[in-house]
């Protein structure tokens, strides 16, 4: 172990994620001179917090030899030394570490204060404002940057003794400063209630270090908390009250006794509420609870002219060529007669044929329509289906620019606590006579809240979606609660409509929810297998098929509009393993393509990425000729996939064009909400359409590989399905008609409006 010290002259680069960072140092201690090379500069590694050019910093470690760039010094520890003579101090100052001090100022304040400058900067700082060309405001300015800089970078190194990296480090000393030391002392489990990324376990563990009891106060309330935000996640909005015990004393290692008996200090500090013996986070309650009164408000009996909507019917089909059965026509009817009408049905039962008669109906009634759907890719289907223009709930909202504090539809109960933004909502509501809404079994009970607190009463309320298809990610069971709730006016498509090419893909979904095997002989044209039990071969047979023209030319898709589709984030054949090896087939490193690592992933030019949470305050353009922005606005949200197109390596930002034209600049610190997208979870495609889809199966959980799953990843292919793996599991999943159960209450608060 060797100890240099000398100046830091310039970071040539700095990752925010695990604060690897490679500088160049100017040495003013013996240092090796095959290090140096006969320059005078010595470039550095390690990981470093919180520093800046210019500034001072002793070094321990070794010199290593890179195979690419010479020898090196490679720091296992460091230590900032504030500059301890004039010369020192001149050189930090005039290096730009602190704002509004340039050489010019940097050389008026040092020829004043010499080598007491940073004490006067300390203690003094108003003494500043003696120099011409610092007011006293900018003195004060001065000292603040001076003092925040110390601090921050005793956070850095204090949070780092945790294992905290540098991006959640200042993350959480944002939101504390000065006080981190007293809030770590003091309880530690603030932090996983008031910092978004901190979670349980890390507040855990600095409590540990810290020596909190296992049954202190703060660290059960916190791990109840945890426990049903990781339960919301699961698509819980409540847990019932002994299942809550049982998790959180397996989670803390304390009796479940202790568990129930700091509930109700709870309730009262508004943490949580309780509902018969089932306990909520308020963002949940308030969401089911709301949603279930507004629905019902909405939910008016309109009088109708059953011969003038049939007239409508009678042209749309001759103008359309279509001829709607009784089901449909009933269906039509509804949607006339009441507030809030659900439509359901799965692939090929005609949903949208009877939708564009609705559409035809109310437009002649000279109603404003709304359209939308919970993706950037249902949306542009709706609107390709119709023939009307569609957008995303989200973007039909606003979200992103509002005030109210319980309107995201985030699935973290943390993001719910925010500041928030809409533009519609209960106060501001849309000027929309109809709002139809697509795939509303992907919608959460929070975006759901949102969309009826913004839908004024007097307007129709139509919900469309397969029943049968999987919940949505985030927490609730919406469409299926609204079903069974058997409040509303509910009709259900069940004929399919047969053409003369129809594809083999909508007899076989239908099969496969029945609950019938369906052939895997590969006699269709569209619907294939390729038998392997081997992982490897798997996805060797998968990278064969992603190969230009190896499918149906009929297909007609470029290779990224191919989606694989899988069960499982891990395994081998899970979503993780499966992008890092489709990443290496279809977008290999080259030297004309910027890459960039983040955490444990490198991202390329080229990438296909999802964005894997709601981000309301991400700004977007869509570009028109020469690069000119048409359109811009705020949000990009959970599920929306994108190329991306540029990586600026000195600016910072990776640049990423999502599928309906949107531009998107992200800062790299902001990267961890983006991850590759050559393979998604079939849970993640939800209400998405691909031309083909490819299903790479092998034998997993019970609980998950379900009849309900193999349905919802076939009903995403519109031309092509191509299954490859094993038989046995295909089959098994079609028998197996058990789904995880799910506590959503919707239902429930409906029945009780009703029944008063």
């Amino acid at each position: 172990m060797e100890s240099i010290s000398g100046y830091i002259d310039h970071i040539i680069y700095h990752n925010d994620e695990n604060g690897y960072t490679v500088f160049v140092m100017r040495p003013d201690s013996e240092v090796n001179e095959d290090a140096l090379n006969g320059e005078d500069d010595l470039t550095c590694v390690g990981s470093f917090f919180g520093i800046a050019q210019g500034e001072h910093i002793r070094l321990e470690g070794d010199y290593r030899e890179h195979k690419s760039y010479g020898m090196q010094f490679s720091a296992s520890a460091y230590e900032v030394i504030l500059p301890q003579d004039s010369e020192a101090v001149l050189r930090y100052l005039s290096s730009g570490a602190i704002k509004g001090i340039g050489p010019v100022l940097a050389k008026k304040i040092v020829d004043r204060f010499g080598d007491e400058t940073f004490h006067i900067m300390e203690t003094r700082p108003e003494k500043l404002a003696e120099i011409r060309g610092i007011s006293e405001s900018k003195a004060m300015d001065i000292s603040d940057q001076v003092m925040d800089r110390r601090d921050q970078r005793s956070a850095m190194l204090l949070l780092s003794s945790y294992g905290i990296g540098s991006t959640l480090s200042m993350r959480i000393f944002k939101q504390y400063g000065r006080d981190l030391g007293r809030v770590l002392e003091e309880n530690p489990y603030r932090l996983a209630e008031e910092v978004d990324g901190v979670g349980f376990k890390i507040a855990d563990a600095i409590a540990a270090k810290n020596g909190f009891a296992i049954d202190s106060d703060f660290r059960i309330q916190c791990g109840v908390l945890y426990v049903l935000s990781q339960m919301a996640g699961n698509g819980h909005t409540y847990l019932p009250g002994e299942e809550l015990a049982r998790f959180a004393s397996d989670l803390l290692g304390v009796e479940p006794s202790d568990i129930e008996a700091m509930i109700p200090e709870m309730v009262l500090d508004k943490k949580l509420v309780t509902k018969g013996g089932d306990i909520y986070l308020p963002p949940y309650y308030r969401a089911e609870a709301g949603t279930a009164k507004l629905l019902l408000a909405l939910d008016e009996e309109y009088d109708t002219n059953r011969p003038e909507i049939d007239k409508v019917i009678a042209e749309a089909e001759r103008d359309e060529g279509w001829q709607l059965d009784d089901v449909q026509r009933h269906a039509v009817h509804e949607a006339a007669a009441h507030g809030i009408f659900v439509l359901t049905g799965g692939p090929g039962t005609g949903k949208t044929t009877t939708i564009r008669t609705m559409l035809r109906f109310f437009t002649e009634q000279g109603l404003d329509i709304s359209l939308c759907a919970p993706t950037g890719r249902a949306a542009k289907r709706m609107s390709e289906a119709t023939g009307y223009p569609a957008q995303t709930i989200h973007r039909l909202l606003g979200l992103g620019g509002g005030k109210d504090s319980d309107e995201r539809d985030s699935g973290s109960a943390n993001d719910m606590q925010k500041k928030d933004a809409i533009s519609y909502n209960a106060t501001h509501p849309l000027e929309s006579d109809v709002v139809i809404v697509d795939e509303v079994s992907m919608v959460d009970i929070l975006l759901m809240y949102a969309l009826v607190k913004a839908t004024p009463v007097g307007a129709r309320l139509i919900l469309v979606g397969d029943a049968n298809q999987l919940p949505s990610v985030g927490p609730g069971n919406v469409l299926k609660d609204i079903i069974h709730s058997r409040a509303f006016s509910v009709v259900t498509l069940e004929r399919i409509f047969r053409q003369g090419n129809q594809s083999d893909i909508v007899e076989n979904a239908h099969s496969i929810n029945r609950g019938e095997h369906v052939s895997l002989n590969n006699k269709s044209s569209d619907f294939f297998f390729a038998k392997s039990r081997d992982a490897d071969k798997i996805i060797a047979k998968t990278c064969a098929y992603l190969k230009p023209d190896s499918l149906p030319a009929y297909v007609g898709a470029e290779v990224f509009d191919v989606q694989v589709l899988t069960p499982t984030r891990k395994g081998n054949l899970g979503v993780e393993r499966l992008n890092s090896i489709l990443q290496k087939y279809l977008n290999p490193p080259s030297p004309d393509k910027a890459e960039l690592e983040s955490g444990n992933r490198i991202f390329r030019v080229g990438d296909k990425v999802m964005q894997i949470k709601n981000n309301y305050d991400i700004t977007w353009e869509i570009r028109g000729k020469y690069g000119i922005a048409v359109d811009s606005g705020d949000g990009i949200f959970n599920g929306d996939i994108g190329i991306v197109t540029d990586i600026d390596l000195y600016g910072k930002t990776a640049t990423i064009v999502f599928d309906d034209n949107r531009t998107a600049e992200y800062p790299f610190q902001q990267l961890d909400e983006i991850e590759h997208a050559y393979a998604v979870t079939i849970h993640k495609s939800q209400g998405s359409e691909y031309p083909a889809i490819i299903i790479p199966l092998l034998p997993g959980p019970r609980l998950l590989y379900n009849r309900n799953l193999l349905y919802t990843a076939i009903t995403r292919a519109k031309k092509c399905v191509v299954i490859i793996g094993d038989g046995d599991t295909f089959n098994n999943m079609i028998d197996n008609a058990t789904e995880s159960r799910r506590y959503s209450g919707l239902k429930t608060r409906l029945e009780e409006l009703v029944g008063q």
